[in-house]
Order: structure tokens, then sequence, then C-alpha cells
């Protein structure tokens, strides 16, 4: 079985140092660190704020700020966060929200949303000679919007961005008969865990098992060829999950997701296609909380595609586009069959960036609402999960099916 993630570049121990004017530069660590809550505070400090962090070990380390929202961005190889509550951390009001956890393999991300712009004074990491407990202080201090966009921006890093464009090579035509490469993608990871319910129940772990469920009856059905966005729980921004799919030569693309709704009730599955303007207010917003939840995670696609690249892309989806709505239609009709449920209104329309590649067909599929008692039962139920993963299945071969004659049809 072949249920892997595309490939990430292996970190290795450089030394520890915070990438903003005025930081300082410590020591060189490695292996796993663990947070020490109890050691660790985010308070106002005169018209500043004061962050300190409690490690049980030195790790190496970068700072850099993002602009628009105003964020400061904190990576580190790697911490266990277990234990610390943003809640009880975050006691500045200068920063309205902490989010940390996996961002890719072998790396942690600390992300602070500032109220305003903000630069970092200092920063140094003090290392105990006898516990080797680690001590990460750093100071930021109010400046104007000009200065922080002049100092912001992330710095290329091979270990934790995208590799260059690299020149374009006609893929290799496939034989007819081999299993599709489908790219399955669990929705969030890491610091951002999606929609959350009572109990600790988390968007990002039912979808990554989910996932894994539905990965292994693809395989199994002899069928398919199984990928996966992320096999963990760390952080995958939606350009890097777009990209996998390119890289590893994608037929197709099924995003996984159990949102919630903070206004009315919503229930049963949705499934989406792409579209420029969304086919109701509640999927325009759902779109937006999605694309924003990985902007306030260290990335942004806003300004992605110049305008002559939009017309190419929109182009290639001319022929994309009906063949994900056709796989939309399969998906719903085969859980109909399985017994459902399904919204009411399943197919739907919106602007999800994990949607835009031009030439893959792709759909976007809310397995259910936690926000809805009744599918959050469901979502934790494995029996539900086995009938719905089998739906899922069963769609994908009928799609393929339909798919290759009208292809066919299109070639004479």
């Amino acid at each position: 079985m072949r249920l892997i993630a595309a490939r990430v570049l292996t970190c290795l121990i450089l030394s520890c140092v915070a990438l903003l004017p005025g930081a300082a530069q410590a020591q060189g660590f490695s292996a796993l660190a663990r947070v020490l809550p109890e050691q660790s505070r985010l308070e106002d400090s005169g018209a500043g704020v004061a962050l300190q962090l409690g490690l049980s070990q030195g790790v190496p380390y970068r700072i850099f700020a993002l602009d628009d929202p105003y964020r400061l961005v904190l990576d580190f190889q790697e911490v266990d966060w277990t234990g610390l509550q943003a809640e009880t951390f975050d006691r500045s009001e200068a920063i309205t929200r902490a989010r940390f956890g996996g961002y890719v393999p072998g790396w942690s991300r600390m992300v602070l949303e500032l109220t305003g712009p903000m630069q970092l004074r200092t920063a140094a990491m003090e290392i105990d000679p006898e516990t080797s407990a680690a001590t990460l202080s750093a100071t930021l201090a109010p400046t104007d919007a000009e200065t922080f966009a002049a100092t912001a921006g992330a710095p290329y890093d091979p270990r934790l961005d995208l590799p260059p464009p690299k020149k374009f090579e006609p893929a290799t035509p496939r034989d007819a008969d081999a299993p599709l490469v489908v790219m399955l993608d669990p929705g969030h990871g890491g610091l951002d865990p999606g929609a959350e319910a009572d109990g600790g129940i988390a968007e990002k772990d039912l979808m990554l098992a989910f996932a894994y469920d539905l990965g292994e009856r693809l395989v199994r059905s002899g069928a398919f060829e199984v990928l996966l966005t992320r096999e963990g729980d760390y952080f995958v921004s939606l350009e890097r999950r777009i990209a996998m799919a390119h890289q590893q030569g994608a037929d197709v693309f099924i995003s996984l997701h159990a949102d919630a709704v903070t206004e009315g009730m919503a229930h049963g599955t949705v499934v989406y296609t792409l579209s420029d303007s969304a086919s109701d207010v509640a999927s325009a917003k759902l779109a937006e909380r999605h694309d924003r939840a990985d902007l306030l995670s260290g990335s942004d696609l806003s300004a992605a595609d110049d305008v002559v690249t939009d017309v190419m892309l929109d182009l290639a989806r001319q022929e994309t586009h009906p063949r994900s709505t056709a796989l939309a239609r399969a998906v719903i009709e085969s859980l109909m069959e399985q017994g459902g449920p399904v919204n009411r209104r399943p197919l739907r329309t919106a602007g999800f960036s994990v949607l835009k590649s031009a030439d893959i067909p792709s759909v976007l599929i809310e397995l259910g609402f936690m926000s809805s008692p009744r599918d959050l039962e469901l979502l934790t139920d494995p029996d539900w999960q086995a009938r719905t993963a089998q739906g899922i299945l069963n769609a994908l071969l009928a799609w393929r099916d339909a798919d290759a004659a009208r292809r066919a049809l299109v070639r004479q």
C-alpha cells in the first residue's frame, strides 16, 4: 500500500538565529523539546510586549514578521506544545490571538496576531548548563506601519518552504490501465485545528483518521494509488497542498473537512467545487474562514497569480471544471445511496484555494458540521465513517469509468 505525502526536505541542525533587526543569536541544539507552561507567558511590558517561552532544552529557531494582518512568527525545531494553553499563556492586550503547533515534519510554529504594527527589539535563548533547560525571551515595541512593512516577510528556507520552480517538462504519458493517483487532503493540522467540539474533538484529527481509512479502501480496490498532503498533526499551507498534487502527478484532488457554523444550523454532507462567486453567503464565509486560517498561520496566496496567469488558468479550468462537477455529483449520489445524511443543498460552489488547481479535477467534501450534535455523533461513529468511505470509493469508481468514456469522445 502506498500512502505517502509529498517529499519533505530533511531538516538539518543549524544555529538558532532570529531573522529581524535587533534579534540576538543563540547556540545550536537538536532533539525534541517540551514547552514548560509554568515558565511561559506573553504579557504587556510598558508600551510593548514581553515573551518568555520555557523549553526543556534549546532548539534552533527563527523569528520574522508578516504584514496584512500584522503577525509575528516563531519557528522551532521541534517543540511539543502539550500543556500550553493559549488562554492562560497570552496575557497581552496587544496580542489578539496566539496559536501554536506542528508546521512541517520536524518543525513547529507559533503565530502571534498583533493589534498593530510592532517591531522585534530583542531575542535571546538562554541555556541552563546544569539542566539544559532553555528560556527564549523576546521583546516587541510599537512601530509605524511603514517601518513594519519594510522589515516584514518570511525568509526563504528550503527546510520549511516550497522549492523554487523547476523548468517545465511535459508529463510522461501513463498506461491507460494504470491506477488513478488520488491526493487526499485532510484539512487543517498542527497549529490550525479547524473546527473544535467539546471533549477535545478537533476537525484536524477526525479528518486525518478518515483520510487513512478512505485511502486504505481506495488502494485495496486496486483502481487507485493514494497520497496524503499530511500524514500527521502538522500544518500544511494551502499553496503546499496544491503543489504536492502537481509534484506527485495526481489525477484527482479530494479535500476533507468537517466545519462548524456560528450562525443558524447546518446538517449533512456538502460537496464543493470551485467558483469565483460562491453559490450562497454561507459558502463564501466558509471559504473565507478556511483561507484566513492559512493566512494567520503564516501563509498568503492573495498575490500568487498575476492577471496573465489568471487568464491562462481559467482557460485550463474550462476542461477541468466539468470533470470536477461530475465527480462532486457522483460523490453526492453515492453517499445518498449509502444512507447519507447529505445536506438539502449538497452541491455548492466557493472560492476555496485548495480547489484552484487548473488541471486536476478537485472537490472539497464537508463530511458534516461539528456544530450539529447529530453530525458530530456520526463523524465520531466508526460505522458511519466506514459507510461514508465506501460511498466515496464507489463514487470514484463510477466517475473514473464515466470520465474515461467522456474523454474518449472528446478526443474523437
